[in-house]
C-alpha cells in the first residue's frame, strides 16, 4: 500500500472472535481480554480531548482496527495491574497519550496483555498474574517483558500492540515471537501514562505484524506532548518517517566484536583491582562472573545462522556492510542494571498499600502496613532490584556506582553518534554509517524448568539490547530467518530520531523475506 491510499476500516468477520478465544485459551497472552469491542469501534472513546481531531499522515488510518495495550500503560476503564500482584485489581482512571492518540484514528483497544512484574524480566514469566506461552511452541516463554503483547500479534489475535521497552523489552520478545519490534528514540512518543520502573530509559515502543503496520502506528503516536516534558519534535534535518533517503552503508557489531568487549572488561579488572577490594570481592570470583557472562553473551548456533542469514541478505540488497566496534559496550550491563535499579527504588516507592496497591487485612501501625503490603505484593525480580537499587543510592555510595553509570552511559552514547551522527543533527557531514545491525538475544525462545536460562544469563544476555535505552536511540527488531522451527531476530540501532531510515531497511528486507508465521495464523487484515 502506498502512503497515499486510504484503507478501508476493518470490520471484523464472524471467525474472528472464536479464532482470538481459542488462541488466547493456548498461549495466555491477555490479562483482560474482550474482542468484541471490535464489533462497536466507536463505543469506546476513552478521552479524546488531547488528541482527538489530529490530522494523520496519509495512509495511517487504523481505524477500526483492534489492538493490544501492555498492561504498564493506562486505558481508562481497563486494568493496569503491571503485571503485580499488588495493582491486580486496579483500573486506569484516565488513558496514556500514545492511547489517546490512536483512540482518535479509530483503533479500537480489545485488551490489556501480560508482562513481567513492573518490567522487569526476560521472559514475562515473573508475572504475578499468569502464564504466557509462545505461539510457536507453548512450552517456551515469549520473552519479555512484553511477552504478552508479542505472542497477541504473532497469533494473529491483533495486527499491533503497544508495549514499553526499558533495555530490550520490546526487541526481544519481538524476536522470540517472529514479529516487528519497535523502540522509538527517547523522547519521539509521549511517556504519559506509562507506569514506568526507569524513566530516563523507559519508552512506549509499537510490536506489529508487518514493517507497513509498525510505521503507520508509529506515525500516528509519536510528537511533542504538553503532559510529558521529556517528549519532543524531531529536530530540523531529521530523515522523515516516510520515503527517507536510502540508507547505503550498515555497521555490523559481530559477536566476535561483543566477546572482544568483554574480554576487554575482564582485563581490565584485573589489572586495576586489589588482591581484594573494599567488598571483600577477590579477582578470582569477579573473574567467574565475567566468564559466566561471556558465555551468556555468546550466540546459540541457530541465532548464529540467522545473523549471517540476515547479514548476506541485506548485501544481495545492495547495502554495504561494514564491521564497527563500540568501547563501551563492556560495561552497558553494569551501567544499565546500576542506573535502572536506582530509578525503580525510587519509582516503586509510591506502591506502599498506602496510596496504591491492595492492603493487608490487619497491621498495627503504618509501618507495618508498607512491609506486610508490600511483602504479598511484590515478586522476587521486584525486591532484589529495589534493594539493588536502594544499595547503589546510599550516602557514599553513589559517586562509586551510580555517578559512574551515569558517566558510563554519556560514553556509550558518544561511542554511537561517532558513528551514527549526532542527535541534534548539528553536523552536516555525512556518518559512516546509517544503521548498525546486531543480534538481539544470544538464544532462541528459551524453554522453562531444566531448558529455562538462569536470571543471571538472562541479564548478562540484554548486552545485545540495553545500550540503545542507554543512548537513548531508536532500534527495530524483525524477523531474521526461522531456524529449528522457531523465529530468529536481528535488530537494527539508528540514530536519533532516524525511525524511517530503519523502517526502510527492514521493509526492503521484508519485501524479499516475508514474516514468517507461526502454525494455525490466520490475518483478518491487509
Amino acid at each position: 500500500m502506498s502512503c497515499n491510499e486510504e484503507p478501508m476500516p476493518f470490520k471484523a468477520p464472524r471467525d474472528y472472535l472464536p479464532y482470538a478465544a481459542q488462541w488466547e485459551d493456548k498461549i495466555g497472552a491477555f490479562i483482560e481480554f474482550d474482542p468484541r469491542r471490535v464489533e462497536n469501534p466507536g463505543g469506546d472513546r476513552a478521552g479524546e480531548g488531547r488528541a482527538g481531531g489530529a490530522a494523520l499522515p496519509p495512509g495511517t488510518n487504523p481505524a477500526g482496527l483492534p489492538f493490544a495495550v501492555k498492561d504498564n500503560i493506562a486505558v481508562r476503564g481497563f486494568s493496569l495491574s503491571c503485571g503485580s500482584k499488588l495493582l491486580e485489581r486496579l483500573k486506569a482512571p484516565y488513558t496514556a497519550t500514545a492511547v489517546e492518540k490512536l483512540l482518535a484514528a479509530g483503533a479500537v483497544p480489545v485488551g490489556k496483555t501480560n508482562l513481567d512484574e513492573f518490567g522487569m524480566g526476560s521472559s514475562t514469566d515473573n508475572s504475578g498474574i499468569k502464564r504466557t506461552n509462545n505461539p510457536w511452541d507453548t512450552g517456551r516463554v515469549p520473552g519479555g517483558s512484553s511477552g504478552g503483547s508479542a505472542a497477541a500479534v504473532a497469533a494473529g489475535m491483533v495486527p499491533f500492540a503497544l508495549g514499553s521497552d526499558t533495555g530490550g523489552s520490546v526487541r526481544q520478545p519481538a524476536a522470540f515471537c517472529g514479529v516487528l519490534g519497535l523502540k522509538p528514540t527517547y523522547g519521539a512518543v509521549s511517556r504519559f501514562g506509562l507506569v514506568a520502573y526507569a524513566s530516563s530509559l523507559e519508552g512506549i515502543g509499537v510490536l506489529a505484524d508487518s514493517v507497513r503496520r509498525c510505521r503507520d502506528v508509529f506515525a500516528v503516536i509519536r510528537g511533542k506532548d504538553p503532559l510529558d516534558q521529556t517528549s519532543r519534535e524531531a529536530p530540523d534535518g531529521a530523515p522523515p518517517l516516510f520515503k527517507p533517503p536510502r540508507a547505503k552503508t550498515i555497521g555490523v557489531l559481530s559477536p566476535e566484536a561483543v566477546a572482544r568487549a568483554i574480554a576487554g572488561a575482564a582485563a581490565e579488572r584485573r589489572a586495576f583491582r586489589q588482591p581484594e577490594d573494599r567488598d571483600g570481592e577477590s579477582p578470582e570470583t569477579a573473574g567467574a562472573a565475567l566468564g559466566i557472562a561471556a558465555q551468556a553473551a555468546e550466540l546459540e548456533p541457530e541465532v548464529r545462522r540467522g545473523f549471517e542469514t540476515a547479514k548476506a541478505g541485506l548485501a544481495e540488497l545492495g547495502y554495504r556492510l561494514t564491521d564497527v566496534e563500540i568501547p563501551s559496550l563492556k560495561y552497558g550491563v553494569p551501567a544499565y542494571y546500576t542506573i535502572a535499579t536506582a530509578e525503580a527504588s525510587a519509582n516503586l516507592a509510591r506502591f506502599d498499600g498506602v496510596r496504591y496497591g491492595a492492603r493487608p487485612e490487619w497491621a498495627e501501625n503504618p509501618d507495618e502496613l508498607i512491609d506486610k503490603a508490600r511483602q504479598a505484593g511484590f515478586g522476587p525480580e521486584v525486591k532484589l532490584r529495589i534493594l539493588l537499587g536502594t544499595f547503589v543510592l546510599r550516602s557514599g555510595f553513589q559517586d562509586r556506582y551510580y555517578l559512574r553509570a551515569q558517566r558510563i552511559r554519556s560514553a556509550i552514547r558518544r561511542d554511537f553518534e561517532s558513528l551514527l551522527g549526532d542527535g541534534e543533527y548539528r553536523d552536516a557531514a555525512a556518518a559512516p554509517c546509517d544503521a548498525i545491525l546486531l543480534p538481539v538475544f544470544p538464544t532462541r525462545a528459551f524453554g522453562r524448568g531444566a531448558a529455562a536460562l538462569s536470571p543471571f544469563a538472562q541479564k548478562a544476555a540484554d548486552l545485545y539490547t540495553c545500550c540503545a535505552n542507554l543512548a537513548g536511540l531508536p532500534a527495530l527488531s524483525f524477523p531474521a530467518s526461522v531456524e529449528g522451527g522457531l523465529p530468529v531476530g536481528v535488530q537494527l540501532i539508528g540514530r536519533a530520531f532516524a525511525e524511517g531510515t530503519l523502517l526502510d531497511i527492514a521493509g526492503d528486507w521484508e519485501t524479499a523475506h516475508p514474516v514468517p508465521r507461526p502454525a494455525g495464523y490466520r490475518s483478518f487484515w491487509s
